[in-house]
């Protein structure tokens, strides 16, 4: 849905709008699955529910990925959360970025801004 004026919005934006809105979808669907696996009681079903809903999560991670690659926003942002074991309201005022703890207990890969 666009909030603003389609004539008003670059081919890029558009391109955002579209990859928001699919993400919202996917996730959506990923509660839909999620919820149908957890009240079944019939094993069979479940593991296609499950099936289903990890190929949603696929979808999903692979459009956050592309956000991450055309926004730099989503970039710095992704690189200050992602894969840390610190209390996550706090990983930002430790640092963050590229030097927080992985959860395999090792450091991060250290490429910070690299790419940009």
């Amino acid at each position: 849905m666009y909030h603003e004026p389609v004539t008003e919005l670059t081919p890029e934006a558009r391109d955002i709008v579209r990859a928001l809105n699919s993400l919202k979808e996917e996730i959506e669907a990923v509660d839909w699955y999620h919820q149908r696996m957890v009240a079944s009681k019939d094993e069979s079903i479940k593991a296609i529910l499950k099936h289903n809903r990890d190929e949603e999560i696929e979808h999903a991670c692979m459009m956050i990925e592309w956000l991450r690659r055309v926004m730099p926003e989503f970039d710095e942002e992704l690189r200050t959360y992602l894969f840390t074991d610190a209390p996550i309201t706090e990983v930002e005022e430790g640092g963050g970025e590229g030097g927080s703890v992985s959860s395999s207990g090792g450091r991060g890969l250290g490429i910070g801004k690299l790419g940009r």
